[in-house]
């Protein structure tokens, strides 16, 4: 799995950058190989397999490409929880139930959740990628930016190769080494991978038994609150103050109650001492969101929001939910260049949102708001048209 900090909410564009690892990966690859040995592998994994890692040029194109446009909630959403999507999911529960059910039972996760993971992550399996991993972490442990995290990963992908004696060939995935079913990265692989089917070997690429297993596990493992949802969709009452948006509002769902905050259905919230955030990905214009502690959960197997508004709404709709009931609206999407405008226009206006570096953090969403709030905009936190168009932002 993969955690990227909001880069699955961004589209990315090309950039060239000078190939100069390629020069340097025989030496690269020779220190390599001392730390295998310090780590232990055998001298067949050193001298068969790392020795003749292959550098790919590739995948160092893919590692320096810069975010050049955000995506809003509507691209995102709509290419990844589909009508086919959610049929798929809903036979696979049909088909697989006692299976899943047994993994509730032992895990705590039910089985849409489960499902809603192998969709999103692979398409149910349809696409697991086709990069050499090892070639791929070989060429990532050998450029600068991220030498000792991708060290890392090579070595526990050599050892599971020596452990289980998968084929070099075998062992294929994205660009950045996330494998299998359910694209665990080989640290997540060493830690959690199961062998459930009892074929002697954790093979989360060929056994769907084994990746939905381990799926389950790692979900327990990050803290997932058993006979508790993700979260649900809510209507907010007209006046709302959107000051009560964000991580650093939450609330119990008794409080959200007293705020005016209604069930799609607009029936009253049920009132528990449970704990929910609020999040408006498409700003007030578009669905809004009280997620639970589960939603932290899934945040912790991919750290974007979409993401895991994204699982959510799937294993909803798996388990026979509806669609959204406020469709996310069409906005403009917004290049780096003009976020980084926009919080120099808020930093200049006296609203600290610290170094201008075209991400919509925390603490530019929060001085966003203190702008749109003392402009007697709605400040819901999300650079709407009137908003740019007031900081002077050219659109």
């Amino acid at each position: 799995m993969k955690f990227i900090p909001l880069a699955s909410m961004l589209i990315f564009s090309s950039v060239y950058i000078p190939n100069v690892a390629a020069q340097d990966f025989d030496v690269c690859v020779k220190r390599l190989q001392a730390t295998a040995q310090e780590q232990g592998l055998s001298q067949d994994i050193i001298q068969h397999t790392l020795a003749n890692v292959k550098y790919v040029p590739r995948v160092v194109e893919l590692d320096n490409q810069q975010p050049e446009f955000s995506q809003t909630f509507e691209g995102y959403y709509t290419k990844r929880v589909t009508d086919a999507r959610v049929e798929q999911g809903r036979q696979l529960l049909k088909d697989n139930r006692e299976f899943l059910e047994q993994l509730t039972k032992k895990y705590g996760i039910p089985p849409q959740y489960l499902l809603a993971f192998w969709g999103l992550e692979t398409n149910f399996g349809g696409y697991k990628g086709k990069m050499p991993v090892l070639d791929s972490l070989a060429t990532l442990a050998c450029l600068p930016r991220r030498s000792e995290y991708f060290t890392g990963e090579l070595m526990q992908a050599l050892k599971l190769k020596q452990k289980y004696g998968f084929n070099q060939a075998d062992m294929v995935g994205s660009w950045a080494g996330a494998m299998g079913h359910t694209q665990f990265m080989p640290s997540a692989y060493a830690q959690y991978a199961i062998d459930a089917d009892g074929s002697g070997k954790a093979d989360l690429w060929n056994s769907q038994v084994d990746a939905l297993t381990s799926a389950a596990y790692f979900l327990q493992q990050l803290g997932w609150h058993r006979d508790e949802r993700w979260g649900r969709e809510v209507i907010l009452p007209r006046g709302f103050s959107y000051q009560n948006v964000g991580k650093s509002q939450t609330k119990s769902l008794t409080q959200w109650s007293k705020l005016g905050v209604l069930n799609t259905n607009r029936t009253a919230l049920s009132t528990p001492d449970m704990q929910a955030t609020l999040y408006l990905p498409s700003g007030h214009l578009g669905p809004a969101f009280l997620a639970y502690e589960n939603f932290d959960v899934i945040m912790r197997w991919n750290r974007s929001t979409f993401y895991a508004l994204a699982v959510g709404k799937l294993a909803d709709r798996i388990n026979g939910g509806g669609v959204l009931t406020n469709t996310p609206p069409k906005m403009p999407r917004l290049s780096r260049e003009k976020l980084k405008a926009l919080q120099t226009s808020l930093n200049e206006k006296g609203f600290d949102v610290g170094k201008a570096d075209g991400v919509l953090g925390t603490r530019s969403i929060k001085g966003l708001q203190d702008y749109q709030q003392s402009q007697g905009l709605i400040a819901d936190g999300y650079p709407s048209v009137a908003t740019l168009d007031a900081l002077g932002v050219s659109r």
